[in-house]
């Protein structure tokens, strides 16, 4: 409650000197009881300047980035709205697709389906195989069948394109772009499978700039994306990610990482939410085009992750 000064001579009310203490006195005691509780804005300026020294030191044709503080409500963007092909980092939209379809009713996420390797290309419908993959196990029970549950994690875990390819068929690759855009991710862009090749050559690729990566991440950690329980689901998934030289390199042991990363020739990108220790989680997107070295774009990644971790954690020994 604020004290109200209480002058032994009647005169000095009317004395500058004593208007100016009692406007003090008022501001301190409408003040926080401790300043160290106030929250401190991002050093905007200063983060700018360090992925932009990074990018022309790497020389970069671009660096992305998109940050989005769930404690503060605070946002940073670098070359936010740049479309990128979106490598693996597709894969998120295609797992929320998946989850909100099974919620719909469509299909079970514990119902199987077939595996094969023919799909049809977007271009002319002619038929095409993958014959790159980071997981092989899944070749091996071609002909057989397998829970989407397990396909998806597959896709998420271990970047499986084999198993991607089955699940975009299932969702199709439309509906999981419109559901993107309806979480507020408006410049996102998911076409086709993986290996399309003769829609590559047409330009015809998935892509996605940072900023609709950060919504697609954030309706995730909000519970927008899917239910609360499958949100929740979804980030155990991502939490078992199998690839984390990026933004998981880049914040202390521990620290929960949920991410899902993508990397093409001259692409590397990350896409994560840190849940650092007695806070809120923050969601960081880091893109990268035109690195030619693919460790180096790596590092890159977890330099500007420890960057951010450092700034909305200043007392974490780190």
């Amino acid at each position: 409650m604020t004290k109200f000064l209480k002058f032994s001579n009647p005169d000095l009310i009317c004395h500058p000197a004593a208007w100016l203490l009692c406007f003090a006195l008022i501001l301190q005691a409408c003040s926080p009881a401790n300043d160290e509780s106030a929250i401190p804005m991002l050093p905007k300026n200063e983060l700018n300047a360090f992925v932009q020294h990074l990018s022309d030191s790497l020389h970069a044709q671009t660096i992305a980035v998109s940050l989005y503080d769930l404690e503060t409500g605070e946002s940073f963007h670098h070359n936010e709205k740049e479309l990128l092909h979106a490598a693996s980092t597709m894969k998120v939209p295609v797992m929320i697709e998946l989850y909100r379809q099974a919620e719909a009713g469509t299909f079970s996420i514990d119902d199987s389906i077939a595996i094969k390797n023919q799909f049809r290309s977007i271009v002319d419908d002619s038929e095409y195989k993958i014959s790159e993959d980071s997981e092989n196990t899944l070749y091996e029970k071609i002909g057989q069948k397998a829970a989407i549950r397990d396909l998806m994690s597959l896709m998420i875990t271990w970047s499986s394109n084999l198993a991607t390819n089955l699940l975009i068929e299932l969702v199709d690759a439309k509906s999981v772009t419109n559901t993107m855009h309806e979480l507020g991710a408006p410049d996102i862009q998911v076409l086709r499978g993986v290996e399309d090749i003769k829609a590559y050559r047409k330009g015809w690729s998935n892509r996605t700039t940072s900023y609709d990566m950060m919504m697609v991440m954030r309706a995730i950690a909000e519970n927008k994306a899917a239910s609360k329980e499958n949100c929740a689901e979804m980030i155990d998934i991502l939490k078992q990610q199998h690839f984390t030289e990026g933004i998981a390199s880049g914040v202390p042991e521990g620290v929960a990482t949920a991410s899902k990363s993508g990397a093409i020739t001259a692409i590397q990108h990350d896409c994560g939410i840190v849940f650092p220790p007695d806070r809120k989680p923050y969601i960081l997107i880091v893109l990268t085009k035109g690195i030619a070295v693919p460790k180096d774009a790596q590092k890159a990644i977890a330099a500007i992750s420890k960057k951010v971790y450092q700034t909305l954690n200043p007392t974490t020994d780190n």
